[in-house]
């Protein structure tokens, strides 16, 4: 009888929770209700993470949850979810997933019959794209490209015929070189920086890509931007 009590013990819910990529009072009335409710947080850095709920006065147990090193945290992170515990599982900015640790996590929790509960709001992807002003009917998300030039020349010259706007996260570090190689492979097209989005300094750089060559040539630049490239226009047919 004890064993039959135990296999039915409700699981937790796994909450995949977005938050502020800049400023914190983009949090929504949602993810805070969440986010003060669950008894543990699975966070990619637990110094922003405790940011985060400082600004909020909540004290949570936090479970640092960061690559490469995710699917060691896992099994922990499973079990609490099996013994009915309900975690939510944040990253640095944004929502979790997109370029973030998360997907190995969420994968397991389908595996094991655990539900998982979007909690959507902030993201760099959207928030770029609705103030880019470029075409959003279709656009293709890349991530953050290899660290390795011809991995990256690869991609872009495969992209070529594609009529999506291209949605890319760059270290700005690596901005000027990237923009070289989207002008030798996908030519001179328009494009967009978005920089430090809903922070003090947010920005965003409008330009054909020789022009924003130019005009970031010998600027020391840090943190990360979204990159927006505008897709190829297609041929009128005859």
């Amino acid at each position: 009888m004890q064993g039959e009590n135990s296999d039915q013990k409700p699981r937790g819910n796994l909450y995949v929770v977005a938050t502020p990529i800049g400023n914190l009072e983009d949090l929504t009335l949602r993810a805070l209700r969440i986010l003060k409710e669950v008894p543990f947080i699975a966070c990619e850095d637990t110094r922003q993470t405790k940011k985060l709920l400082n600004r909020y006065k909540l004290r949570k147990y936090l479970i640092s949850y960061f690559q490469p090193k995710e699917r060691q945290k896992i099994p922990r992170i499973i079990n609490l979810l099996k013994d009915g515990k309900d975690v939510a599982l944040v990253s640095d900015a944004g929502t979790p997933g997109l370029s973030d640790p998360g997907y190995p996590l969420i994968r397991e929790a389908i595996i094991q019959g655990i539900r998982i509960i979007p909690i959507p709001g902030a993201s760099a992807v959207t928030a770029a794209l609705s103030a880019a002003g470029l075409p959003t009917h279709r656009f293709l998300f890349l991530g953050f490209p290899s660290p390795k030039k011809e991995a990256t020349k690869k991609l872009l010259s495969s992209l070529i015929n594609e009529e999506a706007t291209l949605v890319v996260y760059l270290p700005f570090r690596k901005l000027y070189s990237f923009l070289k190689l989207v002008q030798q492979t996908l030519g001179n097209r328009q494009v967009v920086i978005a920089k430090e989005m809903t922070k003090i300094y947010e920005e965003f750089l409008r330009g054909a890509t020789d022009e924003l060559i130019e005009k970031l040539e010998g600027r020391i630049l840090k943190g990360e931007a979204t990159i927006l490239i505008e897709g190829t226009h297609k041929k009128a047919q005859n």
